[in-house]
């Protein structure tokens, strides 16, 4: 069965925690490498929806970059 990907919020609060969880100190060498290693690979997760994400805005926009300016009358 496939792995229901989550949503960016729920991969931040993970990684969040491991970050917590290792400036405590109160984990291992072997668990600092397990936390290090899963962290690694939720950044380089978030980075690629990042990515992603900003592409798809620069499509949308038909321009690419285009500075956001409201107008306000």
């Amino acid at each position: 069965m496939a792995k229901k990907k989550e949503s960016y919020e729920t991969m931040m609060e993970r990684l969040e925690k491991i970050v917590e969880v290792m400036d405590s100190n109160e984990v291992t060498l072997e668990g600092t490498m397990v936390n290090y290693e899963e962290g690694v690979k939720l950044c380089n997760d978030l980075y690629k929806i990042l990515n992603d994400t900003e592409g798809k805005i620069k499509i949308l926009t038909d321009e690419g970059e285009k500075d956001f300016t409201p107008n306000v009358e």
